[in-house]
């Protein structure tokens, strides 16, 4: 049953993934154009990515929402409505008129599905960890934990390859219909989704909570009353997950489409290709870690990613289509396999009857201060200064955050667990 429900976490947050992604993407290439026509080029595209924020916004609620449900009545009736709600959300923005269309109500309408979106994915990350460490053996959550997070890479590969496709188009057919057919595919995806998540069987941790009746009544009050230190570590630790993400996805796409010259459909290859060298190393970082230790390797992966994010940007700076693609895979590589383990350090942080809204809070809260303000941080200051060099601090700083965070929060969770281990025998 363990390897059926990390199947069916990773189809799932494939699903889930392809929906957020092709909304950043759209922003950086469409709906600064199509939504906002009204200001300049730049300041477009710095008010689409202020509504790509949005949906960041919303993820933390949606992780408290979906966060109740998972921990007092099930994980997997949680999971099946997130994705529900992500596939009819991101299908009405590809039928959303436009403003040339609709005026003022457009861009309305946009951010309203918008925060929709961050509703259920804010939900759905926390519970499909869950469903595939929880029905994971004693000892293998890291590896567990790792089949959830794949479920970025396979996202970010679907999205990337469908606007790849779509930038084929001329101008005139892409900005007419065609950014509009990756939204509308998501529908056939979701029907793919849904049959998968129908057939696993709710965790079995939360099973036999309920069966012993200690199910928290009321899990968010409980989680600050208890673990508030353990979800600002969470976030720390989801730092460097978040910003390298979207420096790389929406702001490296804008910066270089915008500014450096490179055609749409050039930059997009890039993207793509990183996305699937994620794909194929992404979970080595699991497997070292289960190997060698979790504290170690977490620790070289984020320090070598210190050098290697300032290099992508230098190397996307030259203009060249080769030595971005280089930089690109380069700063990839560490913060891919980090990202690979994050999901068991998280799930092994809290204890079970408050896990869903805890690490749904931890996730979540990370993506609204760090993820969904990327583009918007690297844009202001990339305009204010006009030079790439104050993003690459940023970014910097980033890295550091999850190094810190995550040491601290390894070492909590051992004392938790050591704490667990010798209550029995105290009672004894």
């Amino acid at each position: 049953m363990g390897r059926k429900a990390g199947i069916a976490s990773f189809v799932g947050t494939s699903i889930e993934w392809y929906d957020f992604y092709i909304y950043g993407t759209a922003s950086a290439l469409v709906f600064g154009k199509l939504f906002f026509p009204v200001v300049t080029p730049a300041i477009g595209v710095l008010v689409s990515f202020a509504t790509f924020w949005v949906g960041f916004l919303a993820r933390p609620l949606g992780g408290i929402i979906f966060g109740h449900l998972g921990d007092r009545v099930g994980r997997k009736k949680a999971l099946i409505i997130t994705l529900l709600l992500m596939g009819f959300t991101t299908v009405g923005i590809g039928l959303l008129p436009t403003y040339a269309t609709i005026g003022i109500a457009a861009p309305i309408l946009l951010v309203l599905l918008r925060v929709v979106q961050g509703l259920a994915v804010g939900g759905e990350w926390g519970g499909a960890v869950l469903i595939a460490t929880e029905h994971a053996p004693k000892g293998r959550s890291i590896i567990s934990g790792s089949w959830a997070q794949q479920g970025s890479p396979s996202g970010q590969i679907l999205s990337s390859l469908a606007f790849t496709l779509v930038s084929q188009l001329p101008d005139e057919s892409f900005y007419s219909w065609g950014w509009r057919v990756p939204f509308l595919a998501s529908a056939v995806l979701v029907v793919l989704g849904l049959v998968i998540r129908l057939s696993i069987e709710e965790s079995p941790q939360l099973a036999k909570l309920k069966e012993t009746g200690q199910t928290a009544k009321f899990p968010l009050l409980d989680t600050f009353r208890h673990h508030t230190g353990l979800v600002v570590l969470g976030v720390f630790a989801c730092a460097i997950v978040f910003s390298a993400s979207y420096f790389k996805n929406t702001f490296a796409v804008s910066w270089a489409t915008n500014e450096l010259g490179f055609q749409r459909e050039t930059f997009m290859t890039v993207v793509l290709i990183a996305s699937i060298t994620q794909f194929f190393v992404q979970p080595f970082g699991a497997v070292l870690a289960s190997k060698y230790g979790v504290r170690k390797i977490v620790t070289i992966l984020l320090v070598a990613e210190l050098p290697v994010m300032p290099l992508m940007f230098l190397l996307i700076s030259t203009g060249s289509f080769a030595w971005s693609v280089v930089g690109m895979v380069l700063a990839t590589l560490p913060h891919v396999m980090f990202y690979s383990i994050l999901a068991g350090v998280l799930a092994d942080a809290f204890p079970a009857r408050v896990r869903y809204t805890a690490i749904s809070l931890s996730y979540g809260l990370a993506g609204t201060l760090l993820g969904g303000t990327t583009p918007m941080i690297g844009q202001l200051l990339l305009t204010a200064s006009g030079s790439i060099l104050p993003v690459i601090g940023w970014a910097l700083v980033t890295v550091l955050m999850s190094l810190i965070g995550v040491r601290i929060l390894l070492t909590r969770s051992a004392q938790r667990a050591d704490q667990e281990a010798a209550e029995p025998a105290v009672a004894g």
